[in-house]
């Protein structure tokens, strides 16, 4: 009986011990991180399928300009090729690829938008009318999705770094994860604009 009061009294200690030092805030704000990173990467995903759509109706436009629905294509197949994971955060470098190439195709995508502008057919048609205004919605998504990640990703490297969780970092490794790099952070609670024209829908 002695030994087992003694037993149950170390495991109330250790309990207690890693509840003080932040452990248990670790496994919550890692989860959080993890969550809110598998947010950014499903909308990512979803605009690629869409952009897929889209150039596959541009292809329909007679004389469209070849060399930038090229970049738009090459751009996309870039930004997929990566693979990424939760282990990603973890991975400074292949998380800088996938920025930069949802960066690549964003661009390529803004000025593909702009080049439709001088194709009113291609303007007026209806199955790209509607994949425009989904994407519209999806670059809202995606701007909701990283503001999401970025404040998840500081409140957990804040943990990392302060005494005395950072005692509890140093000892179960856990380390600052990756976040995106942004000049100006207030602008991710607005959506980038692409540009549509005068006909662009509202978001959905």
């Amino acid at each position: 009986m002695k030994h087992w009061l003694i037993r149950l009294s170390t495991l109330l200690a250790l309990a207690l011990s890693l509840s003080g030092c932040g452990y248990n805030d670790f496994q919550r704000l890692d989860e959080q991180t993890k969550s809110a990173w598998s947010e950014v990467v499903n909308q990512y995903q979803r605009r690629a399928d869409l952009i897929d759509n889209l150039v596959n109706t541009v292809k329909g436009e007679t004389n469209f300009e070849q060399d930038t629905l090229t970049k738009v294509i090459e751009a996309r197949a870039k930004a997929t090729s990566i693979q990424v994971s939760p282990e990603t955060l973890n991975n400074p470098e292949q998380f800088k690829q996938f920025q930069a190439a949802q960066g690549e195709l964003s661009g390529a995508l803004s000025r593909l938008m702009v080049t439709v502008e001088r194709y009113p057919d291609l303007k007026a048609n209806k199955a790209f009318s509607d994949l425009r205004v989904a994407l519209e919605g999806t670059e809202n998504r995606i701007a909701v999705a990283r503001g999401r990640y970025i404040d998840a990703v500081k409140e957990y490297n804040v943990l990392v770094r302060s005494f005395p969780s950072n005692l509890t970092a140093m000892v179960f490794s856990y380390k600052p994860k990756e976040n995106f790099t942004v000049t100006n952070e207030a602008a991710i609670s607005t959506a980038p604009k692409v540009n549509f024209g005068p006909s662009s829908a509202p978001a959905r």
